[in-house]
């Protein structure tokens, strides 16, 4: 293998790939990228045998060839390099890459190319077409809720399913639920249904550029994987194994009280009350006021308690609809909840201090927030 590249093209790709590869792993081909020529252009792969990423760049090939290098070694010296063009040379007998830039010269010790575990080829019919600004919002909403208990694997998940011209997706983590739904520009002949790790979709928009405008999103039959593509790169996914929980059980179906708040006012105000919550159990305290008269504005009093650090108390005015109500949340769930709720206004659903409340962006129908109430003590 012969090649040469720009240094900043080969830094990206390796900035991609790298996020995939296994920290611990008991092969050690595993913590090594692979370096590949392929039609013209420079692949690279990485797995943990979970999630596998390969992208591809723009290189100019003298000679074909493959190898796998450490990760470590190879990202840290690509993005320490001097010059702007590099150029890798494989001496194939010796598994070694030579890699050289400007006044430097470096041999980087490989593994055989051929004890790299191979990437599946998608088959991309029937393949889903995604928006990438939706996906990523879509992502960005539900992704954070999935649990990190090894102990329930399917709510380390997040469920997509995709009807005709919708897609849907939700997390939980037994405190909580994320669901988000947007439609699709073109519809699916076959519903979908499975459970992806969070977080390789949390990868996946992370990858996603501004220049990208589709995600294709294809479930090879009989695989367990979900394989999603880009312009110029590839991830390959396992799919998680079992039922997610009915999740349109545990949203309320009714309210005693809506309550209209601002959102800024509202993420202000759990920020100071988690300072002091954070310090016990992440407690926070909402008094929903109604007016009391025709000429008094109905109000929100949130408000946080530390044993060590002393009280919280926060006002915010707010448009009570019902009856008032005194319950208690985690306040560091209600403020990830409203961080990532893009509308001016937000609407607070309760119905009693042992209900859970639904958290949902005012003028926006596609998305809610189910939060289990905390007890008061």
């Amino acid at each position: 293998m012969k090649v040469t590249i720009l240094q900043e093209n080969l830094a990206r790709g390796l900035g991609i790939v790298s996020r995939a590869v296994s920290p611990r792993s008991s092969l050690p081909v595993l913590a090594n990228i692979m370096i590949a020529t392929d039609e013209g252009r420079l692949q690279l792969s990485a797995t943990n045998l979970e999630i596998g990423i390969t992208c591809w760049i723009q290189a100019q090939i003298e000679e074909e060839g493959s190898t796998t290098v450490p990760a470590r070694t190879f990202v840290d010296l690509v993005n320490a390099l001097p010059g702007d063009k590099v150029l890798l040379n494989l001496d194939s007998s010796t598994e070694t890459l030579n890699v050289r830039s400007g006044t430097s010269t470096n041999d980087i010790k490989g593994i055989d190319a051929q004890e790299f575990p191979p990437l599946p080829v998608p088959d991309m019919d029937g393949a889903v077409q995604l928006n990438v600004a939706d996906f990523k919002e879509m992502v960005h909403q539900v992704a954070f809720v999935a649990s990190t208990d090894e102990a329930r694997p399917v709510l380390m998940g997040v469920l997509v399913i995709v009807d005709k011209d919708q897609i849907t997706m939700a997390a939980a983590d037994g405190f909580r639920l994320s669901v988000r739904t947007t439609k699709l520009d073109v519809s699916v002949t076959e519903k979908i249904n499975i459970i992806i790790p969070a977080r390789a979709l949390t990868e996946l928009a992370r990858i996603a550029s501004e220049s990208d405008k589709v995600i294709t999103m294809a479930i090879p039959k009989g695989r367990g994987q979900v394989i999603f593509r880009l312009n110029d790169v590839e991830l390959v996914s396992q799919l998680i194994d079992g039922t997610f929980p009915d999740y349109q059980q545990i949203i309320p179906q009714s309210y005693k009280s809506r309550t209209l708040i601002s959102t800024a006012s509202f993420l202000k105000a759990c920020k100071q009350a988690e300072i002091f919550a954070r310090e016990g159990t992440n407690v926070a305290r909402l008094d929903i006021k109604p007016a009391k008269g025709e000429m008094e504005p109905s109000e929100i009093e949130i408000s946080a308690v530390s044993e060590e650090t002393g009280k919280n108390e926060t006002i915010v005015e707010a448009t009570v609809d019902g009856d008032g109500v005194i319950i208690a949340f985690n306040v560091k769930y209600l403020r990830e909840a409203l961080e990532v709720i893009n509308t001016p206004n937000v609407a607070l659903e309760t119905s009693a201090a042992n209900a859970p409340g639904v958290v949902r962006p005012v003028g926006e129908d596609g998305f809610l927030h189910v939060i289990m109430p905390m007890h008061l003590g």
